[in-house]
């Protein structure tokens, strides 16, 4: 067998390709695009789902139970809400917390594929300017896209082709530090997409036989709550997300973790479910925590809410400072990865 290492340096390699590729909630067609030709590569046949996402059957008996694996590709993003008077953009709320976007480089992406960089920045953002600078709100109301063309009003913005709607995606920034940390936006969720291209190459190269029936579900709406609720094949009777591990006050996971979720904001997961995955973890020398989730959804919790019949959990790496600048290690990769190929045999 190759080495765990090797498979984790894959993963990394994955994850900094997947986050160089913008994938908002709403535009994601290049990441499913990559999703789908890497899938290819290693031999599979994955399928576009009606919504664009990515399902692919890894092997396995048919007439099995079968189980689900779901990550997601798409992110928190930015979407015009209205050319402003100064030629500046106002971003539609929600989606994305203003405080920890601010200063951050972005791209805007207009509906004929033109792309233009700017920076989202408090509305007169000069601090010597603006005696309450400290002190004031950061909201959409009082924020702007600054885009670095020559644009001063309205009219000229609205000629570069910038119009409400057009994508405004956010600089990742991904870095990979050489004590192992990765620090990034969108590691939730594109490290366990990650992951779980790492565990289809795995059974690959290992040769791996399927006790039962394995599917891959990499969805596109999970940020706006509704990403796994449909394409969920018939003979599936599990399905175990995974998704970003939570790391925060009051929990124990941390980012070289592997989280396993007994609860979220939709109630508790599936105790048989995730009895076994605890045990997987603890058996074989992970290190895992089992924490309850505060404010959390899943593609699990949406599958389940609309009325698919089957059993649900949910592990990830623990990621800190989510919907922010996210970080984990890649320890917390290993233990999810290690998880993942106990589970899914």
């Amino acid at each position: 067998m190759m080495e765990i290492s090797s498979y984790v340096d894959g993963i990394l390699g994955t994850l900094s390709e997947l986050t160089a590729i913008h994938s908002p909630t709403g535009y994601t067609k290049d990441a499913a695009d990559y999703v789908l030709h890497t899938l290819e590569q290693l031999g599979y046949a994955p399928e576009q789902t009606r919504k664009g996402g990515v399902l692919c059957c890894l092997g396995g008996p048919e007439g099995s139970e079968g189980l689900l694996l779901s990550a997601h590709v798409d992110t928190l993003g930015g979407m015009v809400a209205e050319v402003k008077a100064n030629g500046r953009l106002r971003l539609a709320s929600g989606g994305f917390a203003n405080p920890n976007t601010e200063a951050e480089n972005v791209t805007i992406i207009t509906r004929e594929g033109k792309r233009y960089e700017g920076t989202y920045q408090l509305n007169n953002a000069s601090i010597h300017v603006n005696k309450d600078y400290r002190t004031e709100k950061r909201d959409s109301t009082t924020m702007e896209v600054v885009i670095d063309e020559a644009v001063s009003s309205k009219e000229s913005t609205l000629a570069l082709g910038i119009q409400p709607g057009d994508i405004v995606c956010f600089d990742p920034r991904t870095r990979v530090t050489a004590s192992g940390y990765i620090k990034s936006r969108f590691l939730d969720d594109k490290l366990s997409a990650a992951i779980l291209l790492g565990y289809a190459r795995y059974l690959k190269e290992e040769g791996v036989s399927l006790s039962r029936r394995v599917y891959l579900h990499f969805t596109v709406y999970e940020e706006c709550g509704h990403g796994g609720s449909g394409s969920v094949p018939a003979d599936v009777t599990e399905m175990l997300a995974v998704d970003m591990g939570c790391v925060g006050e009051g929990l124990l996971c941390d980012e070289r973790m592997v989280s396993i979720c007994a609860r979220d904001s939709a109630g508790p997961y599936h105790y048989d479910m995730t009895t076994r995955l605890i045990q997987l973890a603890k058996e074989n020398g992970l290190n895992y925590a089992v924490d309850v989730y505060p404010n959390y959804g899943s593609d699990a919790d949406a599958a389940v809410s609309a009325g698919n019949d089957l059993r649900h959990a949910l592990i990830g790496p623990g990621v800190y400072a989510s919907h922010g600048y996210e970080r984990s290690h890649r320890d917390g990769a290993e233990n999810t990865f290690r998880l993942l190929c106990l589970y899914a045999v």
